[in-house]
Order: C-alpha cells, then sequence, then structure tokens
C-alpha cells in the first residue's frame, strides 16, 4: 500500500480514534505532538524537531493566547516546505485576534468535520504530487 505523508497533529485529542483511523485507512500516518510540556517544545529551544521535518500536514489546536503556543505556530510556518497544508483549531474570536500569526493557514472555529478532514487530506496528497 502507497503510504501519503503523515499528519502532525499538535492537539491535546484533537483525533478520535475514528479520525484516526480514518487517516490511516486512507494511508496517512498519524504523529502526535502534545505542544510544550515541563521540557518545553525543541522548536522553542530554536532546535529541529523530527516530527515537524517528516510532517506533510500540521493539525494544530494549542491555545493561540498562549505565546508560546503562536510561536511553536510561527516555526511552522518558518520551517514546512512551502505548502505545506496547516488547519488551526481556534477559538472563537481568535482568528481576527491573531490575523497576522494565521496569515495562510485555514482557520476551523469548530471542531472539524469528516468532510474537513477529508479536504484537509486531500490538500496534502496535491502538494505530496
Amino acid at each position: 500500500m502507497y503510504v501519503e505523508g503523515p499528519i502532525l497533529d499538535v492537539t491535546p485529542g484533537l483525533f478520535e480514534d475514528v479520525e484516526r483511523d480514518f487517516f490511516e485507512k486512507i494511508g496517512h500516518p498519524v504523529l502526535t505532538c502534545h505542544g510544550p510540556g515541563e521540557d518545553s517544545c525543541p522548536l522553542l529551544r530554536g532546535e529541529d524537531c523530527s516530527l515537524v521535518d517528516e510532517a506533510h500536514g500540521v493539525l494544530f489546536k494549542l491555545d493561540l493566547d498562549d505565546s508560546r503556543h503562536r510561536a511553536i505556530l510561527r516555526r511552522y510556518q518558518a520551517l514546512l516546505r512551502p505548502g505545506t497544508p496547516i488547519r488551526v483549531q481556534a477559538q472563537p474570536g481568535q482568528a481576527s485576534r491573531y490575523a497576522e500569526t494565521l496569515a495562510g493557514v485555514e482557520v476551523w472555529e469548530h471542531e472539524p468535520t469528516i468532510g474537513e478532514l477529508d479536504g484537509f487530506a486531500a490538500a496534502i496528497e496535491a502538494t505530496d504530487s
């Protein structure tokens, strides 16, 4: 089976088993990062991150009101290949508050539907072609 590029899930549990199974059945492995913790994120220390290096798309659901989380998103934008799909699930109002940081990123202010996740997978496949 051809395996598509991996999806980096940068969320505290965005994926339910159904969504993870959906992506994996269509050939997209799911890599998980829970964002900065006690030891912080290597990206915030100016280091490389193997998860980012492998990612062909990023689903991001951290709190944009936290400056560390916005810094991580900016590092993804800087490090990922141009055109790599990034989807951000933001809290209501954050899209307008952080419009500059979110420039060029599709934002969902709701739980994504299966159709939206399928569209995200299609965007990854289009950039991988």
